[in-house]
């Protein structure tokens, strides 16, 4: 993998009463905001919506990765790449047609995402790769924040790493679900080269120090033998 890793601080960790501190803490240290918008449907749980991705944006330059925990995504995705997104992701499982919407948020000016919950097999969504910019495996049950890591769905992520090698294809290989020191190296050796982290990095005394460890152990893992 010639890619350097890209490390997402999950703002689900931070400190909803001071959002814009929490982002800014992590400026100069993180490559993108993983955004996690929940809507109490698709997943039993509420966060946040558009319009506080809109002030937040307005807040700091750095890439918002817009994880949409959503049903209906074909509604709702779009005005997250208008915003100013520069990622949106959505699941599969919550989706009819999942080429059409990647189209459609290229079209609105974001990389376009594809979610895999941890109880979908990745294998017939393996076709959809050269559509997409971003594949995110779930590496939890998706909906709750602070879980622990599962290692057995980083299978998933070596077949996908396997197809992207195989087709020559530029897309990220993204994982969110109890990123932490001890688990950041298992998932890059497995084929991951862009990480959600949200309490191991909003649960350190410095936030940004602890995105610089995880950066410099996807590193060490990611480097050809």
């Amino acid at each position: 993998m010639e890619s350097s890793p890209i490390i997402a601080p999950s703002i689900l960790a931070a400190d909803f009463a001071h959002l814009a501190t929490s982002v800014h803490n992590i400026e100069g240290a993180a490559d993108w905001v993983h955004v996690d918008v929940m809507d109490n449907h698709f997943v039993p749980n509420l966060t946040i919506g558009l319009p506080v991705v809109q002030s937040l944006r307005k807040a700091t330059s750095i890439p918002f990765d817009v994880h949409l925990m959503i049903t209906d995504p074909e509604r709702w995705a779009p005005g997250y790449a208008e915003a100013g997104a520069y990622n949106v992701t959505f699941h599969a499982e919550a989706c009819e047609n999942p080429v059409s919407l990647a189209k459609t948020l290229r079209a609105a000016g974001a990389k376009a995402g594809l979610a895999i919950d941890r109880d979908t097999p990745v294998e017939p969504y393996l076709e959809l790769l050269p559509y997409v910019d971003t594949l995110l495996i779930m590496t939890i049950k998706a909906g709750f924040g602070g879980q622990k890591f599962m290692p057995e769905m980083l299978e998933k992520v070596r077949d996908v790493r396997r197809r992207i090698k195989a087709k020559d294809l530029q897309v990220r290989l993204e994982v969110d679900g109890g990123i932490a020191a001890d688990t950041i190296e298992q998932a890059a050796e497995a084929g991951a080269d862009a990480f959600v982290a949200g309490t191991a990095v909003y649960g350190a005394e410095d936030p940004a120090e602890a995105i610089r460890k995880l950066r410099a152990l996807a590193e060490r893992a990611m480097a050809p033998a």
